[in-house]
């Protein structure tokens, strides 16, 4: 099946919360599907990373994904702390249970449940200085 990966040019409608959301990185398994009338909007991402900071980390933890969950396609959700390097990743189960795994240091690997993906975090932040 094809996937997509849309970034910040694409909205998030959520129905069962009647608001957009605007994630950092969404991927759509299969064909795109787009709020009723519009095409600047998606409806089905599987998975929703995230990129924390200091302003946002609690909304992303508290409402935002309250939100996402309510998507019936929405399955997994990275969310990429920019101050260490660190990943959280929920994961859905088949009964709907959501589990989480923590990824810390250079040595860990995030590897995605839904897509064939994995990186080392030390590649995921090979980029990022810590020091600003």
């Amino acid at each position: 099946m094809a996937i997509t990966l849309a970034s910040l040019s694409k909205r998030l409608w959520i129905p069962m919360a009647k608001t957009y959301a605007y994630p950092d990185v969404m991927i759509i398994e299969g064909e795109l599907q787009f709020q009723e009338g519009r095409r600047d909007a998606l409806t089905n991402p599987i998975i929703i990373a995230e990129v924390l900071s200091t302003s946002t980390e609690d909304f992303y933890r508290g409402k935002k994904i309250a939100a996402y969950r309510t998507i019936p396609t929405f399955k997994e959700y990275i969310l990429i702390d920019q101050y260490t390097m660190q990943v959280e990743q929920f994961t859905k189960t088949e009964s709907g249970q959501w589990l989480l795994s923590e990824h810390k240091g250079e040595d860990s690997k995030l590897s995605l449940k839904f897509i064939d993906f994995e990186i080392n975090l030390a590649n995921l932040y090979d980029k990022v200085n810590f020091d600003l």
